[in-house]
Order: structure tokens, then C-alpha cells, then sequence
């Protein structure tokens, strides 16, 4: 074996070996997102516009963030992801929280403790029920006794800052949970001399503006001990008393994204992802060892390897980075698949490229080496193209977008090392061991020689059908394509034991008042439902549940995930992946227009994608469904698939103009699509295998985004052949290339 040999499989082996070190052990390498294992993920905005200072807003951030932290770590919960984003709001994650109540309880809860000394006058408390409160007074309701009516002086006696400890204890019956509270030294004095002055006098404890309780003064407390009674539950009292302990939050805040995703959600998603995976693998690995035989088998090797990478890749930032939270998320699940299935495209153009070397009488290893070099610059370019999408998915994706994004990224240079040194160093192993003295492969398309660029006006006028149709109907539609994500509001999921009837619910809901709410089923899962509430209505999440046990008693349900964003969280997702798209298109422009030295190509490239981009969008709202976050993620990656055709395509062009002097330009252009054709037609075919499992069995989170990817590949290699060449043509004019 050669020295270059003999350090490439060292290279390989040291690639191998890392990838494994990096994610052994695989549970604690690969952590996974919350769409996987379920949990809460939290936006919330604190309200700190009213404070006066920059300073005094940033402080009010910064203190609501390590009350929140406390409180959290209080629950016990593992793992939790605390981060400030932007000016005032706070990223919230909770893996394995799946009692939404308690958790919106503990993290919304402001927990402003007041006591107030009761007005005992009888004839004012009329009064104010009748309409005139006193100057001085607040009316307000106790929390038990029936909701009874109190009065109460405005003037706070004494503020809760001081309180040490509080925890839950119980009543002599030892039934009746209260909160027991300890001051510290300040806060021991302050309550004992109002305790003192106020003997035989009603004392009321509120919290976040409601009246606990307000029992009657006996005698003065010194101790530095009080209790808080109010008919509590034991998980109210905890919450309350964890509260308590925690401190106060310096100023209100609220929730303008709430994504909850249940347990068997998760597990349902894993299991989608895993059969996409494993058949998506299973289906590329049999066509390319069937077609390309040998060569297809090095190639299936090295998609195994790029699977490999992605994962140890993954850890290996984990081990880097730790507290860069990494996850796996059901999109990058679908980024993996989708990876495969693009990494094919490269080690097709390489067996296309050595095929043609062959035909030309050139020795095996001089083939080899010969079609790698050229489809080299090709492989360089249509990465980098993608790797710019990834990018600006990342910068403004969210949540499981960027773990689609750092799948992508990762599964897109990994695929550069197995396609162009990986399977080379297999290739060299085989020549230089004199294993192999030809390479066969089937041929399907030999040769051929159409006239693409003569269809032109038909393929314009059928594009321009196409998009009016489908911008018409985006128009009409106007906001209820958009899902929650970008409209706001609130969907929520369930899964029965029975089988649900659409109508019947809608009638169900129609005689609760709530005919808002619309309904989705599923025809191939008719236990599960979708509820839609748009942005303008309340959270509905308990009266539903309520009406679902008090309306179908006998048919047990689980709620798959509860989410909710509000329409200043969905407007800005709805800016930032419209900058995400703007920039990666701007961005292809740049790169390709320097590659290429032809801002013409580039310029009809671009614009090719948006005619890919739009009319797969119009199709989709065409088709009933609604545009969100993944939909804009599909969207971007068909962008950076659809460039690579035509990369492809004119790096042949570029190729050819030397070699032919005595063709026109158009004519040049129709034999490089031609010379292509099977690389283009077989690269596509194979990655839409991939998706085509996504689709069937990747689960319904994923199905519109694949169904997007479908359109978009097939509409990306139409336009490559009779859009972008067109165009190019046109723009071009006489000018030499």
C-alpha cells in the first residue's frame, strides 16, 4: 500500500473512531429535543416599558430571570434551559414537563405579597357594594368563604419582601393544607409591631391583587412566624409556598409562545423518524447498489459514514460546547434523511463523471481520477449553496428549526468528505490492489438528444398559469394560510381511544359557545384530533378538557401537545423567515455571480427559485395546507436544492465552451442538459426516495413538510432545465461566455 494510501484510511479511521468516541454513550451525547421527549418550551415577556430607567428595565430582566431560575430548580426539573432574548423577553425550556398548568402557574405567578389591614367599618362596606368605594379603600373578593366581599384600606401595612421561608404545612385535622411563612430579622420586627398595634383587628394576606384570607389579630406575633390559610389543594399550597420563597417578581410577565408537547407525542415522533430513516437508507442503498453496482456500494458505504458523522458531529459539540443545549429535534431528524438523500447527489455526478471518462477509452484509475476532478467544482459549489440556506435558517429559525439547520449543515460537510475523499479512498484501494479492472454500471439514459430550449414559450406561459393560479388563491385566503406560527393563536392535539366525529364535536362545541374553534381529523388516524383558536381568542385549553370528560365520559383521551403563540411573537417569526429567505437568495446571487463570472446565470438562477419557491407555495395553500415555521424550513432547502441543477448544469456549460467553437451558445447549452440529463433525472429520483418515507411514514408533524419537498424537487428540475437556460439565454444575449 502507498504512503497517500496508507495515510487516507488513517484519516478514515481516525474520522470513524471520533464519531463514535463523540456520541458513546448515545444518551447522554445526543441530548433530544422537546419534540421528541416532550416538555414546555416558554417565550416570555417581561413588562418592564413602564420603568422609568434603561438601568431599572435591564435589572427587572435580569431579576425575573434568576427568580425563574429558582422556581424551576425548586420543581426539580433537569436540564432546563434559562435564556434572555432581545431587550425583554425570557427563553423558557422545561424537558419532561408536561403538567402545563402547574408549570404556567409557577412561572407566570408574580407572587407580590401585601398585607393590608381591614376597614371594619359595616355601613362602608355597603356602600362600596353598592357602588361607592371610599377614597382610601379597596373593595375586593376573598378566596374562600364563598367569595365573600371585603374591604380593605388601600395603604399596604407591610410588603412580603421580608419573608425567609415559606412551606406547606397542615391544619389540626391534618386534611387542610396552609402555608406556614418565616420573617427574617427586619421583617420579624416590622410584622410584630403591626401585629402589636392592630390587636382584635382583621389582617388581610394578598397575593397578586386576591385576598387569601384575612384572619383576626388575637394577640401580637413575635415570633416571626405567620400562616396563610384559603382552602387550598396540597399542589396550590406548594406552588404558592415555592413562590413565597423564591422572592417576587420585580414586574409582570406574560406568555407569547407556549409550545407543550406530551410524552406519547414524542414517542410517536421518535419512532416516525427512526422507520423514515432506516427506509428512506434502505430504498437509496438498494437503487444505488442496483444501478451503479460496485460504485453504488462505495457510495451506500459512505452514506452509512455521512449517518455516522452527523451524529458525531452532534455530540462532539455537545462535548465542546455544553451549555450550547444541542439538540435532536424531530425537523432534524428530517434534516438527516433529507442529508442522505442530498449526499447522493454528489457520488452520482462523480459515477456519471467516471462513466464518461470510461466511454472516452481511458484507463480504469485515470477514469477515477479523471471524474473526480471534474466533478469536483460542481460538488464545492451546490454544497455551498445549501450550507448558505442552513446558515439563514439558523441565524433566524427557532426552536426545531435550528436543529434542522445544524443537521443540515453538518450532514452537508460531512457528505463533501465522504463523497470527494471518503469513496476516493476506496476507489484508490481497489486500483492499487489490482481487485478490480472494471467498473460496470446500467446506463439507462445513452446519449440523449432533446431540444429543451425550443418548449420555452409554452413552459413560461404554463409557469405563469401555474404561479397567478396559485398567488390568486394566497391572496384570497390572506391571513388563514398562515398557521400559528406567523397568525398567532393556539392548537391543540389529542389523541382519543375511540374514534371521533368531527361533527359531533363541532356540534359539542357549538352548544358550549366556543363555535371559534375549528376542527381537524385525520382519515388515517381517526382517534386524533387538532383543535385551531386564532390569536384573538382566550387560552381555552381547560374548558376543553372539561368539556371532553363532561361530554364523553367513557372515552379516555391524551393530550399529544398544547401551543400557543401570540400575535407579536408570530409577526416577528413571520419578518424573520422572510429575511431568512431574502438573505439566502441574496447570498446565492453573490456566490454564484463570483463563481460563475456571469451575473446573467446568476440572476436567472435566483429568479428560478423564486418561481420554484412561489408555485410550491401556492400549490400547498391550493392544497388546505397552512404555512408555518416548517413549511418556510422546506421552502429554504428546496431554494439550495433547486440552485444545485442548475450549478450543475452550467458548470458543464462552462466545461464544453472551450471544447466547442463552432456552436452557438443555445446549441451548447442544449447538449450540456443533454450530456446531464441522467445525473439531474437519477439525482433527483434518488432524494425524492428519501422523502417519499418521510412523507409515508415520517409521521404527521412532518407530512405537509415533506409533501412541500416533493413539489419543490420536481419543480426545481423542471426549472432548471427550461426556465433558468431560457432566461440565461435571453439575458445573454450575443455577449461571449
Amino acid at each position: 500500500m502507498s504512503a497517500d494510501l496508507r495515510k487516507r484510511f488513517i484519516i478514515v479511521l481516525c474520522v470513524i473512531v471520533g464519531c463514535f468516541a463523540s456520541i458513546i454513550p448515545i444518551n447522554k451525547r445526543i441530548n433530544l429535543g422537546l419534540d421528541l421527549k416532550g416538555g414546555m418550551h416558554l417565550i416570555l415577556k417581561v413588562e418592564n416599558d413602564q420603568l422609568r430607567s434603561a438601568a431599572a428595565r435591564e435589572d427587572a430582566v435580569l431579576k425575573s430571570m434568576e427568580i425563574l431560575r429558582n422556581r424551576i430548580d425548586g420543581l426539580g426539573v433537569g436540564e432546563t434551559l434559562i435564556q434572555r432574548q432581545g431587550e425583554n423577553q425570557i427563553l423558557v425550556q422545561l424537558p419532561g414537563v408536561t403538567d402545563r398548568e402547574k408549570a404556567l402557574d409557577i412561572v407566570g405567578r408574580v407572587a407580590h405579597l401585601e398585607f393590608h389591614l381591614v376597614d371594619p367599618d359595616d355601613s362602608k362596606l355597603k356602600d362600596a357594594l353598592a357602588g361607592h368605594v371610599p377614597d382610601g379603600d379597596l373593595l375586593m373578593v376573598m378566596r374562600k368563604e364563598g367569595g365573600s366581599s371585603i374591604l380593605i384600606y388601600k395603604q399596604v401595612a407591610l410588603g412580603g419582601e421580608g419573608i425567609k421561608e415559606a412551606h406547606v404545612d397542615f391544619d389540626r385535622t391534618g386534611m387542610q393544607p396552609k402555608i406556614s411563612m418565616t420573617f427574617n430579622d427586619k421583617g420579624s420586627k416590622d410584622f410584630g409591631d403591626l401585629t402589636t398595634a392592630h390587636v382584635n383587628e382583621r389582617l388581610a394576606i394578598v397575593m397578586d391583587g386576591e385576598v387569601l384570607s384575612a384572619p383576626n389579630i388575637r394577640e401580637p406575633i413575635l415570633t416571626g412566624n405567620a400562616e396563610i390559610t384559603g382552602e387550598f389543594k396540597f399542589e396550590e399550597a406548594s406552588l404558592l409556598a415555592l413562590a413565597l420563597r423564591t422572592g417576587a417578581l420585580p414586574v409582570p410577565m406574560h406568555i407569547e409562545e407556549e409550545r407543550t408537547i406530551g410524552p406519547l407525542l414524542g414517542k410517536d415522533s421518535i419512532e416516525a423518524g427512526i422507520r423514515a430513516t432506516i427506509l428512506g437508507g434502505v430504498l437509496i442503498v438498494l437503487f444505488m447498489s442496483g444501478y451503479y453496482l460496485l460504485g453504488g456500494i462505495i457510495a451506500s458505504l459512505a452514506l452509512t459514514i455521512n449517518l455516522l458523522m452527523v451524529l458525531g458531529g452532534m455530540g462532539l459539540l455537545n462535548i465542546l460546547m455544553p451549555d450550547s443545549q444541542m439538540t435532536l429535534t424531530l425537523p432534524g431528524i428530517a434534516g438527516i434523511i433529507l442529508t442522505l438523500g442530498m449526499a447522493v447527489d454528489a457520488n452520482v455526478l462523480i459515477n456519471e463523471r467516471i462513466r464518461e471518462e470510461i466511454d472516452l477509452g481511458r484507463p480504469l484509475t485515470a477514469a477515477i481520477n479523471t471524474g473526480y476532478s471534474r466533478a469536483m467544482a460542481a460538488i464545492i459549489d451546490s454544497h455551498v449553496t445549501s450550507l448558505i440556506a442552513g446558515a439563514m435558517l439558523f441565524q433566524f429559525g427557532s426552536g426545531p428549526i435550528k436543529g434542522f439547520a445544524v443537521t443540515l449543515t453538518i450532514g452537508l460537510l460531512a457528505s463533501l468528505l465522504t463523497s470527494i475523499f471518503i469513496t476516493r479512498t476506496f476507489f484508490n484501494f481497489l486500483t492499487e490492489r489490482r481487485l478490480i479492472k472494471a467498473l460496470p454500471m446500467m446506463h439507462i439514459f445513452s446519449k440523449p438528444n432533446f431540444n429543451f430550449l425550443n418548449k420555452k414559450y409554452i413552459c413560461f406561459a404554463f409557469s405563469v398559469a401555474l404561479l397567478t393560479w396559485g398567488m390568486v388563491n394566497l391572496v384570497v385566503k390572506k391571513d388563514s394560510v398562515y398557521g400559528i406560527d406567523f397568525a398567532g393563536g393556539q392548537i391543540q392535539e389529542f389523541r382519543f381511544d375511540k374514534p371521533v366525529s368531527a361533527d359531533h364535536l363541532r356540534a359539542m362545541f357549538k352548544e358550549a359557545k366556543m363555535e371559534h374553534v375549528v376542527i381537524q381529523d385525520f382519515a388515517n388516524a381517526p382517534t386524533n384530533i387538532i383543535l385551531r383558536t386564532p390569536e384573538t381568542s382566550e387560552d381555552i385549553h381547560e374548558q376543553v378538557l372539561a368539556l371532553f370528560k363532561q361530554k364523553m365520559p367513557d372515552d379516555h383521551f391524551q393530550v399529544l401537545r398544547v401551543e400557543k403563540v401570540g400575535p407579536v411573537v408570530g409577526q416577528t417569526l413571520r419578518t424573520k423567515a422572510v429575511m431568512a429567505i431574502a438573505l439566502a437568495l441574496f447570498g446565492m446571487l453573490i456566490y454564484v455571480g463570483i463563481r460563475f463570472k456571469h451575473y446573467d446565470f446568476a440572476a436567472a438562477a435566483v429568479l428560478a427559485i423564486f418561481h420554484d419557491v412561489l408555485i410550491t407555495l401556492g400549490l400547498i395553500v391550493l392544497m388546505g395546507r397552512q404555512v408555518d415555521l416548517l413549511v418556510v424550513t422546506a421552502l429554504m432547502t428546496v431554494a439550495g436544492y433547486s440552485i444545485n441543477d442548475s450549478i450543475i448544469i452550467y458548470d458543464r456549460v462552462r466545461e464544453n465552451v472551450p471544447k466547442i467553437r463552432n456552436k452557438s451558445l443555445s446549441d451548447i447549452i442544449n447538449d450540456s442538459i443533454n450530456q446531464t440529463l441522467g445525473r439531474t433525472i437519477l439525482t433527483t429520483f434518488v432524494t425524492m426516495l428519501s422523502v417519499f418515507a418521510l412523507y409515508f411514514v415520517g409521521g404527521e408533524v412532518l407530512n405537509t413538510f415533506a409533501l412541500v419537498l416533493m413539489l419543490g424537487f420536481f419543480f426545481g428540475t423542471y426549472s432548471t432545465v427550461y426556465i433558468v437556460s431560457p432566461l440565461f439565454l435571453m439575458w445573454h444575449g450575443s455577449k461571449k461566455w
